[in-house]
């Protein structure tokens, strides 16, 4: 699909679609639980889908209807399929292999895109040190337990994905465990998002010193119904035409979230008024927008990037290619991107989403303000489906053709 922008001035109020990233959290606790239990706020995405594809797996019934998921049934200690498909989603997969290793079924895990080119090794490494199953080809995965209660030592500088994956399955064991998280540990709030969902569901957790946590054995997740918050990654995005001469502002967000991205208020004024250096290693999400707005203000330095490598695309580099066609020239190093400011000019070729819905998000940001085409627009589905229907309605000239 391919999205033709005219120049046009966003102004307005948007609701922010629900926390992609709590959504998840919510699902999985609540489809752990037994129900029944509803969750509200889900908005239908790829991502989700995979999400509540795992869970089904695991023979959790549910239903549906508008924003609210109502969950029951399920146990992950009896025969999942033998199969599950996780799409494209990063999150669904790291969060749920812990889960399928506590049974002793070999389970096969599919993803679609990138997916399995994302780095497992932490969990390979772990099945290796306890002699279980692990093995990996193409774009398959397949795992077998049981895993056993005990020390688990993980690095906190590839995705802390790893890290709540472990949370959701250590309390379901019958004996405590101890999670020792290697320094530094990068995405920090996320890990904490995990922990505030499982205490929703009952579930506990306590940090005995800054980079350890104990886990409690012999807990059970208890049925509760739960509301999603708004989403500041995707927020982001809305309140970028701010930058860009319009005014807008997204609603139904929580001031005092764990969503390490709501950091991004702080970096939009930082770019307004200078030309800022930004550390992404707690919110690398916030690559792309970040990348495209600098460009289109005084620029900036962006720190801690080696992480955007293994997104949905190498959003560092694509991000790089696609600001090239905009007159932008970046400059990237290991672990370091420097965006100039002042330079954006009209596309004289059609813009790459790359697969990739925060690129596609954040060159639309860009051409509402010069104009041009993206192709392969479709990407926005994997988290935002409903993202050009929301810009259009804050005064956004965009049309999307199929290709």
């Amino acid at each position: 699909m391919r999205a033709e922008f005219k120049p046009s001035v966003a102004k307005g109020v948007a609701a922010a679609p629900p926390s992609k990233s709590m959504g998840h959290r919510m699902l999985i606790c609540a489809g752990l639980s037994g129900g029944p239990c509803q969750v509200k706020g889900i908005a239908p995405s790829q991502d989700m889908m995979a999400t509540l594809d795992c869970l089904a797996a695991m023979g959790v019934q549910y239903d549906w209807q508008g924003d609210t998921v109502t969950l029951k049934g399920g146990d992950v200690f009896t025969s999942p399929k033998e199969v599950v498909s996780c799409r494209e989603s990063g999150s669904t997969l790291r969060f749920f292999v812990p889960l399928f290793l506590l049974g002793k079924q070999k389970v096969t895990l599919t993803g679609e895109g990138r997916l399995m080119e994302r780095p497992m090794g932490v969990y390979q490494t772990l099945c290796r040190e306890r002699t279980l199953l692990f093995g990996q080809e193409g774009d398959k995965l397949y795992v077998r337990g049981p895993l056993q209660p005990g020390l688990f030592t993980v690095p906190g500088d590839v995705s802390s994905q790893f890290i709540s994956g472990l949370l959701f399955a250590l309390p379901l064991m019958e004996a405590g465990s101890v999670l020792s998280i290697t320094p530094p540990v990068e995405s920090r709030p996320y890990i904490e998002m995990t922990r505030q969902a499982q205490a929703m569901f009952g579930v506990e957790s306590v940090w005995t010193d800054e980079n350890t946590l104990r886990i409690f054995g012999g807990q059970r997740y208890q049925p509760v119904d739960t509301v999603v918050e708004g989403d500041w990654s995707n927020a982001a995005f809305l309140e970028g035409f701010s930058l860009l001469e319009g005014e807008v502002t997204a609603s139904g967000l929580i001031e005092d979230s764990l969503q390490g991205d709501k950091i991004y208020k702080k970096y939009y004024k930082m770019l307004q008024n200078g030309c800022p250096e930004l550390d992404l290693q707690q919110c690398p999400d916030l690559g792309p927008v970040l990348m495209a707005l600098a460009a289109a203000n005084y620029g900036a330095t962006l720190t801690g990037t080696r992480r955007l490598a293994i997104k949905e695309s190498d959003r560092g580099a694509v991000m790089a290619e696609e600001l090239e066609k905009l007159g932008v020239h970046c400059l990237r190093t290991d672990n370091t991107i420097t965006v100039p400011g002042g330079q954006l000019t009209r596309p004289t070729e059609v813009l790459s989403g790359h697969n990739d819905h925060r690129v596609v998000m954040a060159l639309s940001l860009l051409l509402s303000r010069v104009g041009g085409t993206i192709e392969g627009a479709q990407a926005v589905s994997k988290s935002f489906p409903h993202f050009f229907d929301c810009i259009r309605s804050l005064g956004v000239e965009v049309e999307l053709h199929e290709d």
